[in-house]
């Protein structure tokens, strides 16, 4: 699935550039705080290694095999100048690497689809797949998950000047934009049942009836929003916290293996020692304006 979160009752601003395509201009990321947080992750002792048969196999071959992405601007993005990947997916994955390893880049990177992320795994041509990674039935049936280590919503975004619409709640009778094929229009029957739904193709075609002023909202995945966020300034908000269903995204592994409890463990690690949330400053709340630090979903 495409990357999707929540960030509790957070509210942030993006760019809606009169004619032409919204989110031209980027907020890049700060190197430097980021390769900082990395170099300082934990390093796993021996025997914490030794006690795990996925970590065990990783640190003999002195290499993480990893399936991801390296075009996502919030989560995993590829930086041209430096030949470096940045973002709080492929941190996270840093930080696995380096705990293993002792050295953050020492991975090797395979890129990944949505159609093919199970069948690497299955192939052992990876050892983990981290790309924004819904946890669903079906793919549990082939592989194992660790995590989850985030989860997503629904969002709502208006113009800025919009003082009417505050959340989902003040939606009825007003024109709102949503996906078509996505999950938005069933979110909008059951949390917005009133409101006036107009179905759009694609994404930028929502946000462009949004910049026209043909639509009062739109609605989507809560990450398609601060991503946009992150693509610009000002001029528009996103009206509430996230709502619906949550969507939980963990890390893939072969199936059975103890790279779970692992994984698990290292996140908990994470967590308790306030990584996590500057990780999730430094790659996302900078960027987009965001100041709540989201809570982390429950690991088992």
């Amino acid at each position: 699935m495409s990357i999707k979160f929540i960030l509790k009752s957070t509210v942030a601003a993006l760019t809606i550039v009169t004619g032409g395509s919204l989110f031209a201009q980027g907020t890049p990321i700060n190197t430097a705080a980021y390769d900082a947080l990395v170099a300082q992750g934990p390093v796993a002792s021996a025997a914490t290694i030794a006690s795990s048969t996925w970590a065990s196999k990783i640190k003999q071959a002195g290499t993480l095999r990893l399936g991801s992405t390296q075009t996502s601007n919030l989560f995993s993005l590829l930086n041209e100048k430096d030949g470096k990947i940045r973002g709080f997916d492929i941190g996270l994955t840093q930080l696995i690497t380096r705990y293993i390893l002792g050295d953050g880049a020492k991975y090797q990177f395979t890129q990944v689809t949505s159609s093919t992320r199970e069948q690497v795994l299955i192939n052992d041509q990876v050892d983990m797949v981290f790309a924004t990674y819904s946890i669903t039935p079906a793919r549990a049936e082939k592989i194992s998950f660790a995590g989850p280590y985030y989860t997503s919503q629904s969002g709502v975004l208006v113009k800025a000047n919009n003082k009417t619409i505050q959340s989902y709640n003040d939606l009825a009778a007003k024109k709102v934009a949503t996906q078509a094929g996505s999950t938005g229009p069933a979110i909008l029957a059951q949390y917005a049942p009133k409101g006036v739904v107009q179905e759009f193709q694609t994404h930028q075609e929502a946000l462009d009836a949004l910049r026209q002023g043909r639509v009062d909202a739109y609605v989507t995945d809560y990450t398609l929003l601060l991503n946009a966020l992150s693509l610009g300034a000002s001029n528009a908000r996103l009206a509430g916290a996230p709502f619906g269903a949550q969507d939980s995204y963990g890390v893939g592994l072969p199936k059975g293996s103890d790279g779970v409890a692992f994984i698990n463990a290292f996140l908990k690690k994470l967590e308790a020692d306030g990584t996590w949330a500057k990780l999730w400053t430094v790659s996302i709340g900078q960027r987009t304006g965001s100041t709540v630090v989201p809570t982390p979903p429950a690991l088992p």
